[in-house]
């Protein structure tokens, strides 16, 4: 069973994960446009590629997956997830499974105000969102939203360009210098982070974490803390089963008063899953039985509450005097 993690970047925890839970038996091969990126070390195998928007990349990829036998392959990065979703069957034609969602749920995740239209068509308490600034000026007006609100990229990840915005000059400067922004409900409420698994083979939410963030930091969770409520796990198990994901998910969910609302949608491991796996909560092993074709038990909730994930920071040295560095 031979794994490739595409875009390691620092996910250092997801490649050391994969390769214990595979027990020896197999390899993970991790990929970057980078040699400065440290999780490549943690690899059996790592493969220093071009940009994903370099002509002739999937190609390579797909090379890669035939010389490695690979049976498995997901990415850590928002931007590539719709190109391995949109490129499955080629994958599927080397033998190469790719753990993602289908394309066109993949491509409304990535456009935010799309994921709006779709909770609010499913009837699922969010945020509101506005993609043109005189709808929302006129909401002001009526009193159906008000400020503080967030202004952020309609396609964007790892927080850039997200900024609170409390006034009007604010927000049309913000407008001024950047196109295709979304106007977010800015929501004063408990913010919570979900660790999802939904069964490749049954379809079937096989995991949930939740953890309730504490401080966050480049827009990952620093710290956290786990929690468990029923009627959430039964929320995001409807959800998740009902649009068809498939594989690992992470959600962004807010509680005002006593009420859920989802807002971001990831179809891909978060950056604080560490918090999930180190409580039990093992997708790798998950992904390693669908890949052999085997469907796993329901697990959901199975954790305890009250666990603390806190985030440090540690490096990574090697020589490369010999080696000309790829930023």
């Amino acid at each position: 069973m031979n794994i490739l993690i595409l875009s390691a970047g620092t996910r250092n925890k997801i490649v050391q994960y994969f390769r214990r839970e595979l027990k020896g038996n197999g390899k993970v091969i991790a990929t970057d446009c980078s040699n400065l990126a440290p999780a490549l070390y943690d690899a059996d195998k790592f493969y220093i590629v071009p940009r994903i928007s370099e002509p002739g990349y999937v190609d390579l990829i797909l090379d890669i997956c035939r010389k490695e036998s690979v049976d498995g392959v997901f990415s850590l990065i928002d931007p590539e997830l719709s190109l391995l979703a949109k490129e499955r069957d080629r994958f599927l034609e080397v033998g190469t499974t790719p753990v993602i969602s289908p394309y066109e749920l993949v491509e409304t995740c990535f456009d935010k105000y799309r994921m709006y239209q779709m909770l609010c068509g499913m009837r699922i308490p969010t945020g509101r969102c506005y993609v043109d600034k005189e709808d929302f000026y006129r909401a002001l007006q009526n009193g159906e939203i008000s400020y503080p609100v967030f202004v952020k990229p309609v396609k964007g990840s790892a927080s850039i360009n997200i900024n609170k915005v409390g006034s009007d000059r604010e927000m049309d400067v913000l407008f001024g210098l950047y196109e295709d922004l979304m106007i977010q409900e800015y929501m004063d409420g408990t913010e919570y982070g979900a660790d999802v698994y939904v069964d490749m083979v049954t379809g079937r939410c096989t995991s949930i974490f939740v953890k309730e963030k504490i401080k966050m930091r480049a827009g990952e969770t620093d710290k956290s803390v786990s929690v468990k409520d029923e009627r959430l796990f039964a929320m995001i198990e409807k959800f998740v089963e009902k649009c068809g994901f498939c594989g690992m998910i992470d959600m962004d969910i807010f509680k005002i008063g006593d009420t859920y609302y989802f807002s971001e949608v990831n179809p891909r491991f978060g950056g604080g899953y560490p918090h999930a796996y180190e409580c039990g909560v093992n997708m790798p092993e998950q992904v390693i039985r669908n890949l052999k074709g085997e469907a796993n038990r329901d697990s959901v909730g199975c954790y305890r509450a009250g666990i603390c994930m806190m985030k440090y920071n540690e490096v990574a040295v090697k020589d490369m005097r010999d080696t000309e560095i790829v930023r």
